[in-house]
Formats: C-alpha cells, structure tokens, sequence
C-alpha cells in the first residue's frame, strides 16, 4: 500500500509539474488592454523598453528584409514613407526583426544599422530579437505585422499593413493602409475605426523548438 500511495503521490506532482510548464508566461496582445511590456536591443546596441516612450504613440512593425511582402512596401518606398510622416508626427516607430540566427531575416546589429541606411528607413529604431521573445509575446505570425500603441500604452490597432494580401508591387495602388488610418484616428483622438484586421506576408522565422 505504502508503495502504491508513492506512485500515485509521484504521478500527480508530475501532472501538476506539467501543467505549470504548460501554463503560458505572458498573455497575448488584446485590445484595448496594455502592449505587453518587453526591452530589446536596437541596431547600436542600445536596450530599448517599451515603458521608456510611455506618453507617445508607438508603431511595432515586424520585418524580414528578405521577405517579397516586405520587399514589396520598402522597394516602393511605400513603408518608409509612412514612417517618416508618423515620426514627424511624434511618434515612435520600432521596427523588429525576430528572425533566429541562421534562418531569413536574421541581422547581426551592423548589419541592421547597414540595412536600415540603405533602405533609408524612416523607423526611430531597429530592434534586434534573435531568440523571439518580444515576437512571441506579440504573437507576432507575419512579416509586415503591425501594432499600434497608444500614450497610455494600450494597444489600438494589431494586424496587416494594408489590404492588399499581396507581394506584387502594384497591389499598392489603391490599397487601405491600415496603420496609416490608424495612426490618423489616433491624432485626431477618435476610437480606431478598424482596430483588428488580418496580417499577411511571410512567417516569422522563429527558432525552431528544441
């Protein structure tokens, strides 16, 4: 008896070991609720937290400057257009790159300082996250995936760029870019008209699980 009581007392703390492992460490982006809180280092090296802009509207854009979706918004100039009108606008744009060593995207900081300058991207910052804990925490699917964050760092706007689930260039041309309306509901002080929409590109190149 005592030796049966053993097992069944190791089988459950065992079950309960594994639902606690199970359990997930941060909550998913909701709307309306806070941007969940991460720090990362940008292209200079610098640690960058997302409490630091508290107070300002803040752009999240995911990105893989191998990806055609990508492609598409910078090689049009489209992408870095936008971010120039909002960054002269007050706000913070973060560009993201999750991509894991080895795999599409991924950027080493002088290589993401270099990419940035040859683009000529608009963004206040790339922020480098090899091991894809901020991408994770966002639930973060697609490069373009987009976030808008308000003063009070809630998050107002998640998903796609524009309408145009497309990599062709001219898919552009009479597209509704989704993070610009946003950003302009924002400015004006209106709720966010079409807060939630579908992103689309490429998948985040994530580490693959061990």
């Amino acid at each position: 008896m005592t030796q049966t009581l053993l097992r069944r007392t190791a089988l459950a703390l065992a079950a309960a070991a594994a639902l606690a492992c199970a359990a997930p460490a941060l909550a998913a982006p909701a709307l309306g609720q806070a941007a969940p809180a991460f720090t990362a280092v940008d292209a200079d090296g610098r640690p960058r937290a997302l409490s630091e802009f508290k107070g300002k509207t803040v752009v999240l854009e995911w990105t893989n400057n191998g990806c055609p979706y990508v492609q598409k918004h910078y090689s049009s100039g489209a992408m870095q257009g936008l971010q120039r009108k909002a960054t002269a606008d007050g706000v913070v744009w973060l560009t993201l790159v999750s991509s894991a060593p080895a795999m599409q995207g991924y950027l080493k900081p002088a290589e993401a300082k270099a990419w940035k300058a040859s683009a000529k991207a608009g963004s206040t910052a790339v922020l480098l996250d090899p091991e894809g804990r901020v991408g994770r925490a966002y639930e973060a699917k697609t490069t373009p995936h987009m976030f808008v964050i308000d003063k009070t760092q809630r998050v107002v706007y998640m998903g796609g760029i524009d309408d145009k689930a497309s990599s062709d260039l001219a898919s552009l041309k009479g597209a509704t870019n989704h993070v610009a309306a946003a950003l302009a509901d924002v400015k004006a002080g209106r709720p966010v008209q079409q807060a939630v929409t579908r992103p689309y590109g490429c998948s985040v190149k994530y580490a693959t699980a061990e």
